[in-house]
């Protein structure tokens, strides 16, 4: 049954309980209302393991981690380039990470884990904005992703913009499994 739903643990009524029953689970959905009864009829096994605090749902691989790891790991877009700033601001909101190349200026990169059209429009927007900016000129940009869509990939190769595919598993150090020739 999905979430959002209740367990509550029953006494067999005389029935159940002259049928072997020992446990009723009652399993019951809190939007709609539907329950699903489970009959025990015998315990094999049980035994409870303390686990400390729950720690909730946390997602590994998010754009975030992803933009922290390649702050730390700037050479995967490209050699020689430095990190200015994570979360560089502009006046339509922040640029994932910004670069300086040794040659001069800048590099802009946008990180997404699935890189679709709309990430190369976004990129396309703040590269327009920095490249105002003499301090900062000339100002080019790498869109950044672990998987990138055929149409953005032609979209921001017809702006100039570089795609540069991330491997998640490597930048964290861990060995993907995947089949590999080196």
């Amino acid at each position: 049954m999905s979430p959002p739903c209740t367990l509550t643990v029953e006494e067999p009524d005389a029935d159940n309980a002259g049928a072997g029953v020992i446990e009723l689970w009652r399993v019951t959905h809190a939007k709609t209302g539907d329950s699903l009864l489970v009959r025990v009829y015998e315990v094999l096994h049980d035994s409870s393991h303390e686990l400390g605090i729950d720690p909730g749902l946390q997602k590994d691989g998010v754009e975030a981690d992803l933009q922290r790891l390649l702050a730390d790991q700037v050479a995967v877009i490209g050699e020689g380039l430095t990190l200015v700033r994570r979360e560089f601001p502009t006046a339509i909101g922040p640029v994932d990470l910004l670069l300086r190349n040794p040659e001069g200026g800048t590099v802009a990169v946008e990180v997404k884990r699935r890189g679709d059209i709309d990430g190369v429009e976004q990129l396309t927007r703040y590269l327009e904005l920095l490249g105002r900016d003499p301090h900062l000129a000339p100002v080019s940009g790498v869109f950044a992703a672990q998987e990138i869509k055929p149409q953005a990939r032609v979209l921001a190769a017809d702006r100039g913009i570089r795609c540069v595919t991330l491997d998640y598993d490597e930048m964290k150090g861990v060995d993907s499994g995947a089949p590999r020739l080196f």
